[in-house]
């Protein structure tokens, strides 16, 4: 319903004038002039502005009001106007300026335009009445009822409307009185009023009102009820924010403010004081700029303020001052580190090249050997070297390179990788960052951290590190990384490329002796709190080197500190109950009695005591070991078992030394009718264990000739190296790994190939004084110095690729 229609008071319609044939039109745009209704119009057009002064000129008060079919035409022809129009009344004509007036209409009649008679000055038609056809019957009674009904819970939900409309409403009955009544005052388009205005048929404008005013109520009633939504939302945010209100003036007085102001000031104060480089300060601004405009109830503001804190703390400009004096970073390794001089070399170089050149990037060590030789306790020992702080980064399990590089702010819960976040930790730019255990990295479908960690420990791209969350670069090239890692061989090459390989082969009896002297027994007695008794504890050399012998069996020294701590936890037992007082003296006889029986006997003897069995030495994980390849015969016919889980590497290894010997009957002293008609059986015990690689061929043509020969192999040697088909002894790997492990043994005497000569330079000096190493090129030179007695006949020479064993030359070079 609108207001800009005037009806006249109720009662009985004056009689209508009479209608002239030719009346003056005046067109109008958008409005639609009912039979009963009052309306104000300005009329400003023209022709418009002609038509009303020549009207009061002329005293005719009755005009035709005719609606445009276009709003936008300016001068309307015939063609641009509605067929029915209503005949109006002027009641009053108010002059606003010049050519502008203000005129008050009411309407007549309904009329028919016949046809335009001119239009100049203004349009004049020929005009007749259009009257009300059937509007006195029981369906349209009910039609008035239901509109007035309708029309007054509309006049309800329209608060601007005044009450005294229903009354007015009430006090009309004709039933055309009502429709024209009621469709005058909806607010509906001028288009669909015309239709109501040219329908005669008073039961069809019945029902055409009814429609409209329907519609228009449930227009109505979906807008009241977005209100009411509006409303009662705002109602709810005013009282949330009157609350916050409140809450800010009872912590100001209890002085605990904490509003977010106080945030952003703070923030921006971070921003300042974090000297961050252009890009990233950029970035923290803008977000700064977005916080500021959020609501803190948001789920955004959250997310955002919780970037901004990473932003801010982290370490952009803050550097730990490094410890650049060579003899303090020397003394403090040799404090906390005994041995490992390779490792200790290379950080004094680092440090040394530091004091020279400061701008120098952090290098990418890799500390690669056996469990329990101090690699990730080194790294500790590096950093207080140094004065730097210290991170360490598990990276065992890790399948998902998110975890290095950080998740994107999209995903819920997303945070930093683990390099940006320890760099957190540290709180400072330059730390060094131990990567532990890079070879147990995942690898599968999930993910390739591997492939997550390249950039990171590339000097040439770390410079620019950029993580998923931060999305700005981060400068890594400062940071001494220190990765460890008990083998190489799962590392993806592009990875292993970027690493300086530094090797930690493991420890002697002498070097475990001095360790656990040095080391683990201060350690122990202290983290069991013998030291704070007046009880002096102390080992003696035979008791330490007994539990190196009998009671461990590794490359590290691990083990060797859980049997010295059952020991000690033994011996706070005797203290507690009072068996001890003053001062307690461990011996080799009484370690039986703390750690039980022993767990590794020396066996080499033993095992070698009969003809088919070589000592071998093996290159695993976790250090050094000695393996015994046994052969045994039987009838058969000239074939060949092989077991032990051995890989397919070690059996080709041991079907070539077969094959050597086959092709050798002769010069080896073996009789051809020996070996048709029996079958080798070649185990290496320990067949529980996976066992691979080319460097025990030497020892399984040892024990197949032995075996052949009825010799025995000499109980103190063993051996190491590739064999091929013509006999030749090629180099292996693992050397020192493979001697340390021989020594813990009792081997007196190693058999290693030629060319791996010059690798016997990494073995301790102690080691090399105590054994005899010879170096062979073929197997003949490994007959020569195996076997107990000799095999092969004086005159006989046996053909192998070597010139100089054509020559008669040496076969073999001790090094001692």
């Amino acid at each position: 319903m609108t207001e800009n229609t005037l009806t006249p008071p109720p009662g009985r319609r004056e009689e209508p004038p009479e209608l002239p044939e030719v009346i003056s039109l005046l067109p109008l745009r958008n409005s639609v002039l009912f039979p009963g209704s009052i309306i104000p119009i300005d009329v400003g057009r023209p022709k418009s502005v002609k038509l009303i002064e020549e009207a009061i000129a002329n005293e005719r008060p009755i005009i035709g009001i005719v609606t445009q079919r276009e709003a936008r035409v300016e001068e309307p022809t015939e063609a641009d106007l509605h067929a029915v129009g209503c005949a109006a009344r002027i009641l009053k004509v108010i002059k606003l300026a010049k050519d502008n007036y203000s005129v008050i209409l009411q309407g007549v009649m309904r009329i028919s335009i016949e046809r335009v008679v001119t239009s100049e000055p203004f349009l004049k038609a020929r005009v007749t009445e259009l009257p009300d056809v059937e509007g006195e019957d029981v369906e349209a009674v009910a039609l008035v009822q239901s509109i007035k009904e309708t029309a007054k819970r509309l006049i309800a939900l329209v608060p601007e409307l005044p009450r005294e409309a229903a009354a007015l409403l009430d006090s009309v009955s004709d039933p055309s009185q009502v429709a024209d009544l009621v469709i005058s005052n909806l607010d509906i388009e001028a288009g669909e009023k015309q239709e109501v205005l040219a329908a005669n048929n008073v039961r069809e404008r019945l029902r055409k009102v009814l429609m409209l005013l329907t519609r228009q109520l449930e227009i109505l009633k979906v807008r009241e009820r977005i209100n009411s939504q509006v409303q009662e939302e705002m109602g709810h945010s005013q009282r949330e924010y009157v609350l916050r209100q409140q809450l800010k003036a009872i912590k100001g007085e209890l002085g605990e403010i904490d509003d977010e102001s106080g945030d952003i000031e703070e923030f921006q104060k971070k921003i300042v004081d974090a000297k961050m480089p252009e890009e990233a300060e950029k970035v923290a601004r803008k977000q700064l700029d977005r916080l500021k405009a959020m609501q803190p109830s948001s789920a955004e503001y959250t997310v955002t303020r919780t970037y901004l804190e990473w932003l801010v703390d982290l370490p952009w400009s803050i550097s730990s001052e490094d410890q650049l004096d060579i003899a303090t970073v020397r003394t403090v390794l040799n404090e906390d580190h005994y041995d490992l001089e390779k490792v200790k070399k290379r950080i004094l170089e680092y440090m040394a090249v530091l004091k020279l050149n400061a701008s120098k990037k952090g290098p990418i060590l890799c500390l690669l050997g056996p469990p329990g030789v101090g690699k990730t306790s080194l790294g500790k020992s590096i950093a207080r070297a140094i004065g730097r702080k210290f991170v360490r980064i598990s990276l065992g399990g890790v399948r998902d390179e998110a975890e290095i590089r950080g998740h994107r702010r999209t995903y819920v819960g997303s945070l930093p990788g683990r390099i940006i976040q320890g760099i957190k930790r540290a709180g400072t730019n330059n730390p060094v960052m131990m990567l532990d255990e890079i070879d147990k990295l995942g690898h599968d479908f999930r993910g390739d951290p591997g492939s997550a960690l390249l950039e990171v420990l590339d000097p040439e791209q770390n410079w620019s590190f950029s993580d998923h969350y931060l999305e700005v670069p981060f400068d890594l090239s400062r940071v001494m990384f220190i990765a460890t890692s008990n083998y190489l061989d799962p590392i993806p090459p592009a990875l292993k490329d970027r690493l300086e390989i530094l090797r930690l082969p493991g420890y002697t009896r002498q070097e475990s002796l001095a360790i656990a002297k040095r080391f683990l027994l201060p350690k122990q007695i202290s983290e069991h709190g013998l030291e704070k008794t007046d009880l002096k504890v102390s080992f003696t050399d035979d008791a330490l080197l007994e539990m190196i012998d009998s009671y461990t069996h590794e490359a590290g020294v691990r083990n060797l500190e859980r049997e010295i701590s059952s020991v000690i936890r033994g011996i706070a037992v005797k203290v507690v109950e009072g068996e001890v007082k003053d001062e307690v003296v461990i011996t080799k006889d009484v370690i039986p009695e703390y750690l039980g029986p022993q767990k590794y006997l020396p066996e080499v003897a033993e095992r070698t005591a009969e003809p088919g069995v070589a000592t071998g030495l093996a290159w695993t994980p976790v250090g050094g070991e000695i393996m015994f390849v046994e052969a045994t015969q039987m009838p058969g016919k000239g074939g060949l078992m092989l077991t032990g889980q051995l890989g397919d590497v070690m059996k080709e290894s041991a079907q070539a030394a077969m094959s050597y010997v086959k092709s050798h009957l002769g010069p080896l002293g073996i009789e051809k009718s020996a070996i048709e008609n029996i079958d080798i059986h070649v185990h290496v015990p320990a067949g529980g264990i996976p066992k691979d690689g080319p460097s025990a061929g030497v020892a399984m043509f040892a024990a197949i000739t032995s075996l052949l020969t009825g010799t025995c192999v000499r109980p103190d040697v063993a051996m190491t190296g590739e064999i091929t088909l013509r006999g030749l002894v090629l180099p292996v790997g693992g050397i020192k790994e493979k001697m340390l492990a021989a020594h813990r043994a009792g081997i007196k005497r190693v058999i290693l190939p030629e060319r791996n000569q010059k690798d016997v330079v990494d073995v301790p000096e102690e080691i090399r004084q105590d054994m005899t190493i010879l170096c062979v090129k073929n197997v003949h030179d490994v007959a020569e110095h195996v076997f107990e007695r000799p095999v092969i006949p004086a005159d006989a020479t046996p053909e192998v690729a070597s010139t100089e064993g054509a020559r008669g030359e040496p076969p073999a070079t001790a090094a001692t």
